[in-house]
């Protein structure tokens, strides 16, 4: 017998955003259509257990949202006129699903409207669509959780305010909205990839997947569109290494001590090849390209070319100059050219990044590595004061107590 709160967590994965696209279409608001799904979500955690999971959860879920979004508008005080425009929805015949069949990549593209700020697009789509928590998408924002839960609470009135309509966009929208989906994306797979939070597991392979999968599916609509083809690539070579990033021990391993014959030889190829694709166009590659390339570097033998990531960082920061990519060039010179020299470089982007545990890791690092023991246990404890991930923080505090055997 299938397990309650297994089939309920794999339910909450699989049908999610299904169930907040559909009643978001039919009532045209997402507070309605969020609430009610968690409505669900809580009423199936308390029937499952005993009346058995339905055989098909998905319509179970669907159907029990439908009826806590009506009786909800049944209950407001302008309910007989909301009920009906309600009703007139929910009876009104499915539109066409046009060039987007997917509810969830449909979805993620109705949030990213161009009304809404960029950052508001993606805040919103991460927990409408990804099912993230307030607390997880500050952390990924690096912003307090209340600032967060404003943002999303003022992306969600405008829509409804601008009168935003809830419909598959056209072919000739699909371009222009192609950045916000994309950043999206990436978030969604971050947080998987390096997961964050006490009680959760050093990767989250419910997020992973299910980027990857939007991801071919942005691609196979867009086949032609660079940074489309360059975040799949991004993807899959990121991907490509999970077996091999955490320990038995539950510790983080670095790239460069990873086992690469553990590595899933057939992600890789079909990463490198997406690469490869791109750079035969001779087009200018974009920001998600470059950051494929780099990972095609790291995949590429059994030992990176540091001259090709520097090269490549140099290129990234042409498009994105932001301290995260000045410290991961930073970084990219310390192997090249030493720890002196990374360190410098490092110490320039410092006060941008004062709140970044990756920042304080790769400083602590490269002070070890120059025997300055106090400066780098220092930096090591504010990298584990910042570090969100288990695996990560149990793997900076053996790099730590290592630095006084130096």
């Amino acid at each position: 017998m299938i397990d309650a709160h297994a089939a309920l967590t794999r339910a909450h994965r699989d049908e999610w955003a299904r169930v907040v696209a559909t009643l978001a279409k039919r009532f045209g608001n997402l507070d309605t259509a969020e609430e009610a799904a968690a409505e669900a979500f809580a009423t199936a955690a308390e029937r499952w257990p005993v009346d058995g999971i339905p055989p098909q959860p998905g319509a179970w879920l669907t159907t029990t949202a439908t009826r806590k979004a009506i009786d909800r508008i049944r209950r407001e005080s302008t309910r007989d006129a909301r009920h009906r425009e309600a009703m007139l929805v929910y009876e009104t015949e499915p539109e066409p699903l046009g060039v987007i069949d997917d509810d969830r990549l449909r979805l993620i593209f109705i949030c990213c409207h161009p009304a809404l700020a960029a950052e508001a697009r993606v805040a919103l789509t991460l927990r409408m669509v990804g099912g993230l928590s307030v607390p997880e998408i500050a952390r990924a924002f690096r912003v307090q959780e209340t600032t967060m839960g404003a943002r999303i609470t003022r992306a969600k009135a405008k829509i409804q305010a601008a009168g935003i309509p809830y419909r598959v966009p056209a072919a000739d929208d699909l371009p222009g909205r192609v950045t916000g989906v994309l950043a999206v994306l990436f978030l969604i797979f971050n947080e998987g990839y390096l997961a964050t939070g006490p009680d959760t597991a050093p990767v989250r392979e419910d997020l992973t997947t299910e980027a990857i999968r939007l991801a071919r599916l942005l691609h196979s609509l867009l086949p032609d569109d660079g940074e489309a083809t360059g975040m799949l690539a991004l993807m899959l070579l990121t991907d490509a290494r999970r077996s091999a990033r955490v320990s038995s021990t539950g510790e983080l391993v670095p790239l460069a001590q990873q086992d690469r014959g553990s590595w899933d030889a057939a992600l890789i190829e079909e990463g490198h090849a997406l690469v490869r694709e791109r750079l035969a166009t001779g087009t200018a590659p974009g920001r998600y390209q470059l950051l494929a390339a780099i990972n095609a570097v790291h995949t590429d033998g059994d030992a990176p070319d540091w001259s090709q990531v520097v090269a490549l960082y140099d290129q990234l920061l042409r498009l994105d100059a932001s301290p995260v990519v000045r410290l991961n060039r930073a970084i990219a010179v310390g192997e090249r050219d030493g720890a002196e020299a990374g360190l410098a470089l490092i110490d320039e982007v410092g006060p941008a990044l004062d709140g970044y545990h990756a920042y304080h890791a790769a400083r602590a690092g490269l002070l070890a590595r120059l025997g300055r023991t106090d400066a780098s246990r220092a930096a090591y404890d504010a990298a584990i004061g910042l570090a969100g991930n288990t695996a990560e923080v149990a793997y900076l505090a053996r790099r730590r107590a290592e630095t006084w055997d130096v």
